[in-house]
């Protein structure tokens, strides 16, 4: 395993209010491929606006509860600051940031789902704790 910079002070306050499993799942999985948090936890106000504006089809969002979050995979250009051409939306990039979730995820015995598995709603940046396990 290749071993990358551990997560931004922006990531990390991207994080203020995600459950611990899932914070610790992100960290691991960031050694592993370089990617940044967009966002974890969602006002309700904020979680309306992208219903409203069709970038999420729930008001009953695992963001909502702190037991989601979004990443996305970073090209760092090596100043350690993410920016337009840096930060990457296309598939085979968000699979591998999902492969690394799914690896932290099973080494720290969390039961998490990727948005990307979904049939109906593809969400290749979405990562959520398992709402059997984590209701």
């Amino acid at each position: 395993m290749t071993v990358r910079s551990p997560l931004l002070e922006r990531d990390r306050q991207r994080l203020a209010g995600v459950h611990a499993d899932l914070v610790r799942v992100v960290e691991r999985a960031r050694l592993a491929e370089p990617f940044i948090v967009v966002e974890g936890l969602r006002t309700r106000e904020r979680q309306a606006r992208l219903v409203a504006i069709g970038a999420s089809r729930t008001m009953n969002s695992r963001h909502l509860t702190g037991h989601a979050v979004d990443l996305a995979y970073w090209l760092d250009d090596g100043d350690g600051a993410p920016k337009a051409g840096e930060v990457r939306w296309d598939w085979p990039l968000a699979r591998k940031v999902a492969a690394a979730m799914k690896a932290a995820a099973a080494e720290e015995s969390v039961a998490l789902s990727w948005g990307g598995d979904w049939k109906s709603f593809p969400d290749g940046p979405h990562f959520e704790l398992d709402r059997r396990t984590y209701p």
